[in-house]
């Protein structure tokens, strides 16, 4: 497969029109920290930007230092927070309805945290077992189908299906849990059956199983279904998330934002939200170019829903299928700061200040 790509047979399709936004745009100004040099800049809605230039250029002081952290302290209001470098003002956080930053580290640190769990799909599995008529007669609510609070999981290993044994001189070790043979619930949980299926052989399904074993349920079929499609379909619905890769936690996390407009809007009467604003920095690294394939598709997915993508990135053909560019330099350090070029990627190739331009190119 990558010598399909080094000989030139498959590569990264570049987009025949790029998208021009929603006419809305957010703002901020006199950026200053670091080696910035007093900015102003525009990031027009409703479009991927690619932010581009040499390292040390001040890429991440501008999109995640500044840019992240001022929008973040006013619209994500419940989450920890960080103080951003210095800046004048920010115009425009009414027109979106939050910002995110989506990176590569794990979305779990323990074996509790699993996909499932994770993209919200466990809730209304948990949901559907509680409804079975033997559940319902022992009283049973959606919490006793839970691992992560006492009723149906297996207290000698608390739900985690894994035993720890203390190593003096070596690491941790982890062995399956002799009492429930790692399946993480009591005897009593695993004699339910749901179309023939307890609930730990339903987190033992990988997704693509998944979507076909809850085809009758239309919100988790295109949930799993999106999972899938992003290639992601051999991961299992209770698969530790210690496990995944940072590529594939990553791509989970694009997917579950995907997924939520799903569940939110297309099966309830609520409206639409405003549209949100995603930050990724350097997202393929450590990606093969098919996975940077499932990348791109995720990214342009997310702003056909209206949102707006910024990718801060080296990468040349994930920059070349941006549609709009904002490229910083000329240098590094305090050679650079500098906005060099800011505009579309048609306009980027007759830049004669942009370094980029000839890569692109």
């Amino acid at each position: 497969l990558t010598g399909k790509y080094l000989n030139g047979k498959l590569k990264i399709n570049i987009p025949n029109q790029r998208r021009t936004g929603n006419g809305n745009k957010i703002e901020i100004e006199g950026c200053r920290g670091n080696n910035l040099k007093n900015l102003n800049i525009d990031f027009p809605l409703g479009v991927m930007i690619g932010v581009t230039g040499v390292s040390g250029s001040g890429k991440s002081t501008l999109i995640l230092h500044t840019l992240y952290n001022a929008f973040n302290l006013l619209l994500n209001k419940n989450k920890s927070r960080k103080v951003p470098k210095a800046f004048t003002g920010f115009k425009g956080t009414e027109l979106i309805d939050k910002i995110i930053d989506i990176d590569q580290s794990p979305i779990g640190r323990t074996p509790r945290s699993n996909p499932a769990t994770y993209t919200g799909a466990f809730g209304p599995i948990r949901d559907w077992f509680a409804g079975l008529p033997e559940a319902k007669a022992r009283g049973y609510l959606p919490g006793r189908f839970s691992f992560n609070v006492k009723g149906g999981r297996c207290e000698s290993c608390k739900g985690n299906g894994k035993v720890k044994l203390e190593m003096n001189f070596l690491p941790d070790s982890y062995i399956s849990c002799s009492s429930c043979n790692g399946k993480r619930f009591k005897d009593e949980i695993l004699s339910l059956t749901w179309n023939e299926k307890n609930i730990a052989e339903i987190l033992n399904l990988t997704f693509e199983e998944a979507r076909d074993f809850f085809d009758f349920d239309q919100s988790l079929k295109e949930t799993f279904g999106l999972m899938v499609e992003t290639g992601l379909g051999y991961l299992k619905l209770g698969q530790a998330s210690p496990t995944l890769s940072g590529g594939e936690a990553q791509r989970l996390k694009l997917a579950s934002e995907l997924s939520k407009g799903i569940d939110a809007f297309k099966y309830s009467n609520r409206p639409k939200a405003k549209p949100t604003f995603y930050v990724l920095e350097e997202p393929t690294i450590g990606l093969h170019q098919k996975d940077r394939m499932k990348l791109l598709q995720l990214l342009r997915r997310l702003v056909k829903e209206g949102n707006t993508v910024v990718v801060v990135e080296h990468d040349i053909e994930l920059i070349a299928a941006a549609d709009y560019i904002i490229e910083m330099g000329p240098g590094g350090g305090e050679k650079g700061g500098q906005k060099i070029f800011q505009g579309s990627v048609n306009n980027l190739l007759k830049s004669k200040r942009s370094l980029t331009a000839a890569f692109v190119k």
